[in-house]
C-alpha cells in the first residue's frame, strides 16, 4: 500500500509539473500558454475553456491540469471539470475520489458547491466526472449543463474542461459550442495531419473557437536555445 501511494504521488508530480516544479522551463511554457489565452480576445474575457485533442494519449489531460494550476497561481479562482464522462482521469491526477462529480450535479443529486473538491493548490478546485453515465452526450447537451456553466461562472473566475478526444465521440464538439474557446493539444510525431485537419473542421462546424494549439512531446536537440514542452 505504501509503495502504491508513493507511485501515485510520483505520477502526480510528473504530470502536474507546474505545481511541483514551478521554476522549471516546462512550467514557464504553461505560463506562456496562459498569457496567450488571456490575450487571445481583447474584447471579451475568456473564462470558459475546453482542452481537447484529436485522439487519445496526446496530452490533453496533463495540459488541462497544468493550465489549471498556473491560472490558480495567478490568483484566479479556477474550477477544473473532468468532462470526459467515458474515461475520466482527473481524479487520478489529483489523487482524489470520483464517487461524485459532474454527473451528480447534472442529475440533481448534488449541488455544484457540494460536489466541488478543495485542493492543496490555493484557488484551485476540482470537479471529477462522477459516476460514469450511460448517456454522456445527452448529459453534456442538456439544459442542466447550461445551468451548470452559469452557476460555475458565478462562483469561479476560470472554468477549464478536460474532454474526450474530438475524433472519438461527439462530446468535445458539444462542449466546444458551450465554451468561449478551445485549446487543441497536438502530440509531436503521433498526431496525424489528416486527423488534425478533421478535428479543426469538426470544431469549426460546432461553432467552437480554437484559441490555439499546444505542441506536446516535441524533442529539441541539446544545442537548442528554446525550451520545450513535453512529458519528460
Amino acid at each position: 500500500m505504501v509503495a502504491n501511494n508513493r507511485k501515485i504521488l510520483l505520477d502526480s508530480k510528473r504530470k502536474i509539473i507546474a505545481k511541483y516544479d514551478p521554476k522549471s522551463p516546462i512550467s514557464e511554457q504553461f505560463r506562456t500558454i496562459r498569457t496567450n489565452i488571456l490575450f487571445s480576445n481583447v474584447d471579451e474575457e475568456i473564462r470558459t475553456i475546453m482542452v481537447t485533442s484529436s485522439g487519445p494519449g496526446e496530452g490533453k489531460s496533463t495540459t488541462t491540469a497544468n493550465l489549471a494550476v498556473v491560472f490558480a497561481q495567478q490568483g484566479k479562482s479556477v474550477l477544473l471539470v473532468d468532462a470526459d464522462l467515458r474515461k475520466p482521469t482527473v481524479h487520478y491526477t489529483f489523487n482524489t475520489l470520483n464517487t461524485s462529480g459532474l454527473t451528480s450535479v447534472l442529475t440533481n443529486q448534488m449541488s455544484l458547491m457540494e460536489a466541488v473538491q478543495n485542493n492543496d493548490e490555493k484557488n484551485l478546485f476540482i470537479l471529477p466526472s462522477g459516476p460514469i453515465p450511460p448517456n454522456p452526450s445527452e448529459l453534456l447537451s442538456s439544459r442542466a449543463m447550461l445551468h451548470f456553466i452559469e452557476q460555475a461562472l458565478e462562483e469561479f473566475d476560470i472554468i477549464l474542461f478536460d474532454t474526450p478526444p474530438v475524433l472519438a465521440v461527439t462530446d468535445a464538439q458539444i462542449l466546444a459550442n458551450l465554451c468561449q474557446g478551445s485549446v487543441l493539444v497536438v502530440s509531436s510525431g503521433k498526431t496525424e495531419k489528416d486527423s488534425l485537419v478533421k478535428t479543426k473542421e469538426l470544431l469549426s462546424v460546432s461553432n467552437g473557437k480554437i484559441l490555439g494549439v499546444v505542441l506536446n512531446n516535441k524533442k529539441l536537440d541539446k544545442n537548442s536555445n528554446y525550451y520545450y514542452y513535453g512529458n519528460n
